[in-house]
């Protein structure tokens, strides 16, 4: 989520700024980041990033940077809740292949680990029933405002309870090999499929772009130095990578040799899923609506019309 939300914000400044900084970002600063964050954790016997720092300043400076990462990990859940939130109140057929996903999960990471059996067929199997679960909630959307008679509000805040009850708590007090490897191993096929799709549908719809290449000048919105590179962290350079790295990656790593296609080249898949997203966004494919039926989504977050970009369709 984190390099599909930010590129597709950040590109009010224009797409040609969002390019640069993803591109040169996720080579030059995330991917060595990511990289030297795992490496580091992997030669000090899968220790995180903050436990780390007792070694090399003193105990008071590791006390303080777990103090940090505990507070930021607080906004990133809360973030992440919230969005998660958003996108179930305004699109109810998204609710049954998010939540479904857990029990393909769980099943996927017993028949690996308790059945012995081998990553391949389980692996394809829970991304086919993931696709099918897609088309029926589709056909089955859950919608609390229609189910309970809920404001949008309402549905919004008890969405938010939910996922953090459920997805947040479940993910982090289950074993990682119950819920979260199982469930993060079945999200890459998600994303190389979804980027593969991506990228053929912009070759051979060849869309027009847009968006303007630069629009410094936004009314409402803050200046792009320095917001650009806060608002698209995890597509170029993300501190809460390190935290990933050393807190999960590091002790399912199997060797340090595998840590140059893990930490280094991960990073460069997530900064080529935000460059297609930069596209997407930037030539208007996403649901190719036109007039207000495109502003109705926004009407959770702001009113209708309300400091639009200047290309942003009337």
């Amino acid at each position: 989520m984190g390099p599909i939300v930010g590129p597709a914000i950040a590109i009010i400044w224009g797409w040609v700024p969002a390019v640069i900084w993803v591109f040169f970002g996720s080579i030059f600063f995330g991917a060595v980041h990511d990289f030297g964050a795992l490496v580091v954790s992997l030669r000090a016997n899968g220790r995180s990033i903050g436990d780390l720092a007792s070694d090399i300043v003193n105990k008071r400076v590791r006390t303080l940077f777990l103090l940090i990462i505990f507070f930021e990990l607080w906004i990133v859940i809360a973030v992440f809740g919230l969005v998660i939130a958003i996108l179930f109140t305004m699109y109810p057929a998204a609710v049954i292949p998010v939540w479904f996903e857990i029990v393909i999960a769980v099943s996927v990471g017993y028949m690996i680990y308790k059945k012995g059996k081998s990553e391949w067929w389980p692996s394809i199997a829970a991304v086919i029933i993931m696709y099918i679960t897609v088309v029926i909630g589709a056909y089955v959307p859950i919608d609390f405002k229609v189910i309970f008679g809920m404001s949008a509000k309402s549905a919004l805040i008890t969405w938010i309870v939910i996922v953090l009850i459920l997805n947040s708590w479940l993910a982090s007090a289950l074993p990682v090999q119950t819920l979260l490897q199982p469930r993060d191993f079945i999200n890459s096929h998600q994303l190389v499929i979804a980027m593969a799709l991506l990228s053929l549908g912009i070759l051979v719809a060849h869309p027009t772009i847009v968006a303007p290449a630069t629009n410094f000048a936004v009314e409402g919105a803050p200046p792009i130095w320095p917001f650009i590179f806060v608002v698209i962290a995890c597509g170029a350079i993300s501190g809460f990578h390190s935290l990933v790295s050393s807190g999960t990656s590091s002790k399912q790593c199997d060797s340090e040799q595998s840590s140059l296609f893990v930490g280094y080249g991960g990073m460069l898949m997530e900064g080529t899923l935000s460059a297609l997203v930069i596209a997407a966004v930037a030539a208007g494919i996403g649901l190719g609506l036109t007039g207000k039926e495109v502003l109705l989504p926004l009407t959770i977050t702001m009113p209708v019309g309300e400091r639009l970009p200047a290309w942003a369709p009337n």
